[in-house]
């Protein structure tokens, strides 16, 4: 089937990974490595991370869960502590990706967020700054966590990001930067694309929809 839309991530395929800033943290902690990601990989559709993305816990519950679960894995890191470590670099060739399947394919934004402090389509700071009010507009459509109480990896909601863009999922191309969501997209049916590098996926979605990708940074970037 032709490609009809192409669907997105957002933190780790627009902005650099926030696994970076996790390692970083760790380091400077003196926590075990990538202790943070496996407290949101334990029991990850009911832990901390699942219920705030879902939105059915406050910030305070958050860091109070976070914090007990982190304890139990050997490290006490408060919730608090994790909520600023999201906010990554804009990859600008992204960007510029993004406009070019735009000009030719519906596009549409899967965000795994949390109300309180990471969400790309209405925090404050994101409208705010020039380069995310550029990326949030250019959907057609746009399916966050927090508000539609569901949460990737559950196949639900790509299923109802497909009702969206009035799309079937094998006319689908789909990017996210963790293989535990890009699993259920291609298990419906859609050409996912992992993120591990610019680079890497550009060429893949090239590959994928036939068209031609800035090979270096734009202008000003």
């Amino acid at each position: 089937m032709a490609v009809e839309a192409v669907i997105w991530d957002f933190g780790g395929v627009f902005t650099s990974s926030p696994f970076e800033a996790f390692a970083r943290y760790e380091q400077e902690k003196g926590a075990p490595k990538d202790i943070i990601r496996r407290v949101n990989a334990t029991n990850h559709h009911d832990n901390a991370w699942a219920l705030f993305e879902r939105n059915e816990i406050d910030a305070a519950r958050f860091d109070q869960l976070f914090l007990e679960e982190s304890t139990a894995l050997g490290f006490p890191i408060p919730g608090r502590d994790v909520l600023p470590l999201l906010a990554g670099r804009v990859r600008p060739r992204m960007v510029e990706a993004l406009k070019i399947c735009k000009q030719h394919f519906k596009v549409g934004c899967i965000t795994n967020n949390m109300v309180s402090s990471h969400s790309p389509g209405d925090r404050a700071a994101s409208r705010s700054t020039s380069t995310f009010g550029e990326i949030m507009p250019l959907f057609d459509a746009i399916l966050e966590s927090s508000k539609a109480g569901v949460r990737k990896p559950d196949p639900k909601i790509y299923q109802m990001m497909c009702e969206l863009l009035a799309v079937e999922p094998a006319a689908c191309v789909y990017l996210d930067d963790l293989g535990v969501n890009c699993k259920p997209a291609a298990q419906l049916g859609m050409r996912a694309i992992k993120v591990v590098d610019v680079d890497q996926t550009l060429a893949e979605l090239a590959d994928a929809t036939g068209l031609s990708f800035p090979t270096e940074e734009p202008a000003g970037a």
